[in-house]
């Protein structure tokens, strides 16, 4: 596949994933930030995001396990992983933490438990997309390799 082909198939899977995963805004303003001095900076962001989201879905769940619950600080830990989502535009996580902290806020447990796998589902998702994404930017040269 020639370099022009490939460049559009970065910019379909960008507005693919503005479509479906992520708000443009707040991802473009990460993009602005890549330079030459930092050229994958979005890619590095997003590596730490998915590596503090592993530190605290392990305390969310090992929260979710305690008896009985404490429920004040699920919502704590979902409230971080929350801002966390909304700073790299990951907008139906973000959405599906809402559903999680409302469930918190209600003392729900059962409740808790299900929005916490869809938390973890449109997660894993967008990881998968990110990962596409970020491999066809290498693939057409659009960031360097460090």
């Amino acid at each position: 596949m020639d370099r022009n082909q490939l460049q559009r198939q970065v910019a379909l899977k960008r507005s693919s994933l503005f479509e479906q995963f992520l708000d443009p805004q707040q991802f473009v303003q990460l993009e602005d930030l890549e330079d030459d001095a930092n050229p994958n900076f979005v890619e590095e962001i997003v590596t730490l995001f998915y590596k503090d989201s592993a530190r605290l879905f392990q305390k969310i769940e090992q929260t979710m396990q305690s008896r009985p619950i404490d429920f004040g600080k699920l919502d704590d830990y979902m409230h971080q992983f929350k801002g966390s989502s909304s700073s790299i535009g990951a907008i139906k996580v973000k959405n599906e933490c809402s559903q999680f902290k409302e469930f918190c806020l209600a003392g729900n447990a059962e409740g808790c438990f299900w929005a916490f796998q869809r938390v973890k589902q449109e997660h894993h998702t967008l990881r998968i997309q990110l990962e596409s994404y970020f491999q066809l930017r290498k693939q057409a040269g659009l960031v360097r390799h460090v």
